[in-house]
C-alpha cells in the first residue's frame, strides 16, 4: 500500500480495503498511525479499525496501542483509545491489565479525548462488561459546554453495562443523572428508552 492508495480511502471504502491487506501492510499501517500528516494517519486508522472488526491480526499490535494511551499527543491518545476498543473482541486477558490506563483518559485535559474514551467503551462492554464498571468521571472537570454530551455518552455506556451486570453505584449514577439539571427532556427520554431497551 502506498501513500497514493491511502488518499483514496474514506469511511465508505475502508472496510473493503481492510479485507485485502497483507500482514506486511498491517505493520505499515500501524507505523503510519504515528505520522503527523492527517492524510496518512486517518486513512490508516480507518483501515485498521475496519480490519479489527473482521480479523484478529491487528490485535498483535496491542502494546503499540497501549503506549499511545499515554502519549503527549492527543491525536495519538485518541488512536490508542479507538484501537484498544476495536480489538476488545479478540482479547485473551490482556485488556484486564490495560483497562485502568484506558480509563485514565476519562480525566484527559482534552474534552474530545474524554468523549472518545467514553464512546469507545461501547466497543469494549459487549466483551468485557465487568471491566468497565470501574469507570468514574467528575463532570465538573469537563468543559461546561461539553458536560451534557459527555453525560449522555456515559449513560449510554452504563445502560449497556447494566444489561449485563449492574451494581448500586451504576443505579445511583443513573438516578442522579436523570434527576439532575444537566439533561433536557429530550435527552432524558432518549436515556429512558435506552434503559428500557437494554433491560429487555
Amino acid at each position: 500500500m502506498t501513500y497514493e492508495d491511502l488518499q483514496m480511502i474514506d469511511k465508505d471504502n475502508a472496510a473493503e480495503a481492510a479485507k485485502r491487506i497483507s500482514p506486511q501492510e498491517i505493520a505499515q499501517l500501524v507505523g503510519w498511525l504515528s505520522e503527523s500528516e492527517d492524510g496518512i494517519r486517518y486513512p490508516s486508522l480507518l483501515i485498521l479499525q475496519s480490519r479489527s472488526a473482521i480479523a484478529d491480526d491487528v490485535y498483535a499490535y496491542r502494546e503499540t496501542f497501549r503506549e499511545k494511551l499515554s502519549s503527549d499527543n492527543s491525536f495519538q491518545r485518541n488512536i490508542g483509545l479507538i484501537m484498544t476498543a476495536a480489538n476488545a473482541r479478540w482479547d485473551d486477558g490482556w485488556l484486564d491489565g490495560v483497562i485502568a490506563e484506558y480509563l485514565d483518559c476519562l480525566n484527559d485535559d482534552k474534552p474530545i479525548t474524554v468523549r472518545m474514551c467514553v464512546q469507545h467503551l461501547k466497543s469494549i462492554v459487549p466483551y468485557k462488561p465487568g471491566l468497565c464498571v470501574a469507570m468514574a468521571l467528575d463532570l465538573n472537570a469537563v468543559r461546561e459546554t461539553m458536560r451534557k454530551l459527555v453525560l449522555i455518552d456515559i449513560l449510554e455506556v452504563l445502560a449497556m453495562i447494566r444489561a449485563a451486570k449492574t451494581n448500586d453505584a451504576i443505579e445511583s449514577y443513573i438516578m442522579d443523572a436523570m434527576a439532575g439539571g444537566l439533561l433536557d427532556r429530550k435527552s432524558k427520554k432518549h436515556i429512558e428508552q435506552l434503559l428500557a431497551a437494554e433491560a429487555t
